[in-house]
Parts: C-alpha cells; sequence; structure tokens
C-alpha cells in the first residue's frame, strides 16, 4: 500500500535552521556516517577487484555509477511512494550507502586522467556514456519501483 502523501517525512536537516535541529539530527548523521562507510567500502572493494589500467576504459567506476542511480532510483520512489515513514531510510541508505558507493569524483578525475594522458575520444566517450546510463537507469529505477508497487496493491 503506498504511503500516505500527508505523512511524508523529509529527514534531511539544516542545521542553520533551528526547527531542523529535531530529535532525529544526531541519529541522522550517524546512520549516514555509518551507510557511508559501507557504501565507500563496497566501491573500494569493486575497485580493487576490478582495476583499469593507463589508458583503459574504467568500467568498475562506470559500472558502480550506473548501478548506483539505479538502485537511488528504486530508493527514492520506495520512501516516497511506497513505505510508510520511515524517517532514517533515506539518509542511512540514499545519502549514506549510495552516497558513499556512487563516485562521480572518481568518474570526473577518470575523464581528465584519460584525456590528459592522449585518449581523448575515449574520455568524452566515457563521460557521455557514464550520463547517460546513469540518467537512464535512474529512471529505469524509479519505473521498476513503482511497477512493482502498483502492482503488488493492485486486485
Amino acid at each position: 500500500m503506498p504511503a500516505d502523501p500527508q505523512r511524508r517525512v523529509d529527514p534531511d536537516v539544516d542545521l542553520h535552521i533551528a526547527g531542523d535541529r529535531g530529535p532525529l539530527h544526531g541519529q541522522v548523521l550517524a546512520v549516514v556516517a555509518v551507510g557511508g562507510a559501507v557504501g565507500s567500502g563496497a566501491r573500494y572493494g569493486l575497485a580493487q577487484a576490478f582495476p583499469h589500467g593507463p589508458g583503459a576504459f574504467p568500467w568498475a567506476t562506470f559500472g558502480i555509477n550506473v548501478s548506483g542511480c539505479l538502485l537511488i532510483g528504486v530508493l527514492i520512489v520506495a520512501v516516497t511512494e511506497v513505505w510508510d515513514a520511515l524517517p532514517l531510510a533515506r539518509p542511512f541508505l540514499g545519502t549514506g550507502i549510495l552516497g558513499g558507493f556512487t563516485t562521480f569524483s572518481t568518474y570526473a578525475v577518470d575523464a581528465l586522467t584519460l584525456a590528459g594522458d592522449g585518449h581523448p575520444r575515449r574520455a568524452l566517450l566515457y563521460g557521455g556514456l557514464t550520463l547517460v546510463c546513469a540518467l537512464a537507469a535512474a529512471a529505469a529505477g524509479m519505473r521498476l519501483t513503482r511497477g512493482l508497487a502498483s502492482a503488488r496493491v493492485a486486485p
């Protein structure tokens, strides 16, 4: 059953706003930190398991970012349209785990390194393909989750 839109909880906090310094802010920071450690550990493990040499297409970073965006698409629909208020799910899973897992800073460094090492076409291919595939993956994750959620509640 879809969550009641009136009960949606956005647990993101801005500690500069007095109203955001409520009882959850310490818990949010803690779950983001723990999730970030889990996500970045998984990313590091995959990057080590699938290294790329100089001038090679960075498949591990590409796969990490595209799969992470797919999961972000799934998550955002799940926490805003499917699940009832789980105030720590989004910061733990989205900001923490998936924020630590995806690595668009490494993507930028990889593209610049490819270009600087004399592979400008590969750098452009990698840069463009990552953006297109990451956006498509996020949209696919959202569509998939909405489809599964509606099939689950349909008679």
